[in-house]
């Protein structure tokens, strides 16, 4: 006895020697009320220090599997036995889970493309993957993001542990409305809601004014593959719009918008995912007005703004809606800065706001208070500006040089995508991307097909080319590939 236990460096010694007791008290090697080796002794025939069996001990004690009697040592508890093979007295009984399923869990798992991907394609080890436009992590603002983590720490460490409100952590709400009113914003009547990033600032929205028999959105066609998701999970029936060069073909909306009421419309103005595509300002005031004749609010994906790379700044759809309310706005900064630190926000008409904030306190209680913290510090110490000047300047390299690639190698009949992380490739009618894609697998080289990101089935002619995450040697060798290889299938 006390020779088997074999130490890993993963865990707590103190924590190791706990376990390996309690399961020498489960297996009978002790009995109740037998007294235990002294820390000393115990440290000596395991090999480790004293302070860990003390620690170990303490422990035990607290758990209830041992007792201390003061100058006699420590004891087996009595019922030690029992509590230690607990889980082995319950009856076995298994669940079928898959069974209990409700129909919006499944249509979650028929939905997820990332754990199910088609075809089986699979990214292995040395893969050149074109999938993601997550920030390039090498960026990252560490020292910077460090330094607000301390800061804040050092004055409210103890608050931001704590509960926070579901509103929000309020220096950030006032950092963020003044950062939204220098974009045009009019905050007029307007409030904010921090939520746990975008998809969740969607999902309460949705939640809120979704669920109804015959409930429908208007979108453009391609779009944004997890509202998509969200959508269709709240019960949405989705009419998407083409897209233009320019933005979405104002005729098809139109005609769109006198054949039926729309609950809400979901749009993506700038570098649209997965076009890539900036709507025109002419563009954005004539949807605009069209939303308000037929009554239709829209909620605005902010997604990719500060990722402009040339020509001027076009204001965002709720700055272009003056002091009306009819826009609501989704907003992080998960492509620009840090997506694990999860924080967004609505901004959108107070009386809504006041309702979401409801809702966000029954789902989550609110958005952890230490990100929202530090990431209010880091903006507050200025360092955004000086991230972006950097970041701008590595993904306009990228994106030039990606844009060069595709023009040079692959048989396109339409390249769009005007800034930010990614380009959307269309090829002639009747081509098939997913027979591409598993023949560039085979060569070391994925994508991400177009098909998911339509409303209505269609899109199998197209794919998304995600670079900000591929070094400029591997996107030149891959999208050759690609391009290789479309035009032998062609």
């Amino acid at each position: 006895m006390f020779n088997e236990l074999k130490l890993t460096a993963d865990r707590p010694v103190y924590v190791q020697v706990k376990d390996y007791i309690k399961g020498l008290i489960a297996k009978g090697a002790l009995q109740p009320d037998q007294r235990l080796p002294s820390t000393r002794e115990l440290a000596g025939l395991l090999a480790v220090s004293r302070n860990s069996v003390i620690s170990a001990y303490e422990a035990l004690e607290e758990e209830g599997y041992i007792y201390a009697v003061s100058g006699q040592g420590s004891f087996v508890a009595p019922d030690a036995a029992a509590l230690a093979s607990a889980a082995d007295t319950v009856p076995p009984w298994k669940v079928d889970w898959l069974e209990r399923l409700n129909g919006g869990a499944r249509l979650a798992v028929e939905l997820d493309h990332m754990k199910r991907r088609k075809r089986g394609i699979r990214a292995e080890k040395g893969t050149i993957s074109f999938t993601s436009i997550a920030p390039d992590e090498k960026l990252f603002d560490l020292d910077h993001v460090k330094r607000a983590f301390l800061d804040r720490m050092a004055i409210e460490g103890n608050v931001l542990l704590n509960y926070g409100y579901a509103k929000g952590y309020k220096p950030l709400i006032d950092v963020l409305l003044q950062y939204m009113e220098r974009k045009g914003v009019g905050l007029a009547g307007k409030d904010m809601l921090i939520t746990s990033g975008f998809t969740e600032g969607l999902d309460i929205v949705l939640s809120s004014i979704g669920g109804k028999p015959g409930g429908a959105v208007i979108c453009e066609n391609p779009t944004h593959h997890t509202a998509i998701k969200n959508l269709r999970m709240h019960g949405f029936e989705i009419t998407g719009i083409p897209m233009e060069q320019d933005g979405m073909d104002l005729k098809g909306l139109e005609k769109a918008l006198a054949q039926r009421p729309y609950d809400c419309a979901y749009l993506v103005p700038s570098y649209h995912n997965p076009t890539g595509i900036v709507t025109s300002a002419e563009k954005r005031l004539a949807m605009l007005e069209m939303f308000a004749r037929y009554r239709v609010p829209v909620i605005e994906d902010g997604f990719n703004e500060e990722l402009r790379y040339s020509g001027s700044h076009v204001a965002p759809l709720i700055a272009m809606a003056g002091q009306g309310n009819s826009v609501v706005y989704l907003g992080s900064f998960s492509k620009v800065l840090f997506p694990g630190m999860r924080v967004g926000w609505v901004l959108a008409d107070r009386e809504l706001v006041d309702v979401l904030e409801s809702v966000k306190r029954a789902r989550s209680i609110h958005t952890s208070t230490l990100d929202q913290s530090v990431l209010y510090q880091y903006l507050q110490n200025g360092h955004l500006d000086k991230y972006l000047k950097k970041a701008r300047a590595e993904y306009k390299r990228k994106y030039e040089w990606t844009k060069a690639c595709c023009e040079r190698f692959i048989p396109y009949s339409r390249l769009s995508g005007s800034g930010g992380l990614h380009l959307f490739v269309e090829f002639a009618e009747g081509f098939d991307v997913w027979e591409l894609l598993e023949a560039c697998s085979r060569q070391g080289v994925i994508f991400t097909p177009g098909d998911m990101f339509y409303a209505d089935g269609g899109g199998r002619n197209t794919m998304r080319i995600g670079f900000s995450r591929v070094s400029d040697e591997d996107i030149g060798k891959g999208i050759r590939i690609i391009g290789e290889t479309a035009a032998g299938m062609m």
